[in-house]
């Protein structure tokens, strides 16, 4: 749980334009809960609120102006609002959780079917404002030592003007291998 003071929130409107919002404070939590089974099956389910985050019509608002602006660019050559977008989106635009309510669960098998240092699972984080959900299968495999090999797969699911929707991917394939020393 997070307490900010004398927050600041910087958007734009669908043209463009900077807006500002003060708020003497806004709350920032997660509240989670993690279970065990007894077959060593573990279910992790959070919720995160984030009140200094973006609304729906805020990243609809955002959504827009990077659509003109591509459309700018296309048929004049024009990249000063292209460019704006693209700088806003290194900032508060482009954070893992940009707007303000979000669920996560994440379900993984410890070794199922009796094959050792083998861990299938499945994550999701749905964004509750918009509906839009990324869906996350995963294998992972320790049984070298000191080595971690992780395949994942990443499905982006939404309509245009949500934040999974307007992702530059529909889709992504990780493998990835950690060493440890």
């Amino acid at each position: 749980m997070a307490l900010i003071e004398d927050f600041q929130k910087m958007f734009i409107d669908q043209n463009g334009n900077l807006q500002t919002s003060n708020y003497d404070h806004v709350w920032s939590y997660l509240l989670g809960i993690r279970y065990l089974s007894t077959k060593l099956t573990t279910y992790i389910l959070e919720y995160y609120r984030n009140e200094g985050g973006f609304t729906k019509n805020e990243m609809q608002d955002f959504f827009s102006f990077v659509n003109k602006g591509y459309n700018t660019y296309l048929s004049t050559g024009n990249a000063a609002p292209i460019q704006k977008a693209s700088a806003l989106t290194q900032g508060n635009f482009g954070k893992n959780t940009p707007m303000q309510d979000s669920i996560y669960l994440r379900i993984s098998q410890q070794e199922p079917f009796d094959i050792l240092y083998f861990t299938p699972a499945i994550s999701s984080i749905v964004n509750l404002n918009d509906q839009s959900f990324q869906f996350i299968p995963e294998l992972l495999y320790t049984g070298i030592t000191n080595l971690e090999l992780r395949f994942r797969t990443y499905f982006l699911v939404g309509k245009g003007d949500t934040e999974f929707g307007e992702k530059p991917y529909d889709y992504r394939i990780e493998l990835r291998a950690r060493y440890f020393f």
